[in-house]
């Protein structure tokens, strides 16, 4: 399964680890577990599967993606969670909409979980690649797999909530076909970006999702 982050052998912070949520710096995880230490403010930095979630609906926005469908953790520190949503008219199915990639903040055995990427499959963003420097405008492409699709990509920071631009409406489908469009944003006052593509429609407004990290310098 591709990925768009390198994997967790590199430090988190290098330009194939790229700390994109929630927190922007090592140093911002190592006062949210000095706080978690003395009084236990916000516990689900500890859960990779909320930290998912989290990231999913707070950050992104896509609210129907609600639940966790799979967890596979290596060693305590690296984890790939599957977010997804329950499919309409169709008790007992799900639908995975993206595969996270998350690493442990810090070497400490309670460090926060950080969402460093996605591993994709029918859905992929592999241009600009992972970790590069990018300008203004952007383009942005993948592959998709899928019938009558309308890809919508975004470019998001965390220092706002609002996404710093986003171009909807691409249409796009069949067999692993190449998808290309280009983006224009503002500087965004911070070193990393998160570029997110998605699509949907047929069963819910995102069906499937895929991120990948870049710096602004």
């Amino acid at each position: 399964m591709p990925t768009t982050s390198a994997g967790s052998s590199a430090p988190l912070g290098s330009p194939v680890n790229l700390p994109l949520w929630p927190f922007a710096s090592l140093d911002q995880a190592r006062t949210w577990e000095a706080s978690y230490r003395a009084g236990g403010t916000q516990p689900w930095h500890l859960d990779a599967g909320q930290t998912a979630l989290s990231f999913t609906q707070g950050y992104l926005g896509f609210t129907g993606v609600d639940k966790v469908l799979s967890a596979v953790v290596t060693n305590g520190r690296d984890t790939r969670v599957g977010v997804g949503f329950a499919a309409p008219g169709d008790p007992g199915r799900t639908v995975t909409a993206a595969v996270l990639h998350l690493v442990r903040y810090g070497p400490d055995a309670d460090a926060p979980w950080e969402v460093v990427g996605t591993a994709d499959t029918t859905l992929t963003l592999t241009q600009p690649a992972y970790g590069s420097v990018v300008r203004s405008p952007l383009t942005v492409g993948g592959a998709i797999t899928g019938v009558d699709e309308s890809i919508r990509v975004q470019i998001r920071t965390p220092a706002q909530t609002a996404p710093l631009a986003d171009r909807p409406g691409l249409p796009a489908g069949g067999s692993g076909t190449p998808w290309r469009v280009t983006i224009a944003f503002p500087y965004p006052g911070g070193p990393v970006l998160t570029v997110v593509a998605s699509t949907g429609g047929h069963l819910a407004p995102v069906e499937r999702f895929a991120i990948t990290g870049v710096r602004t310098g």
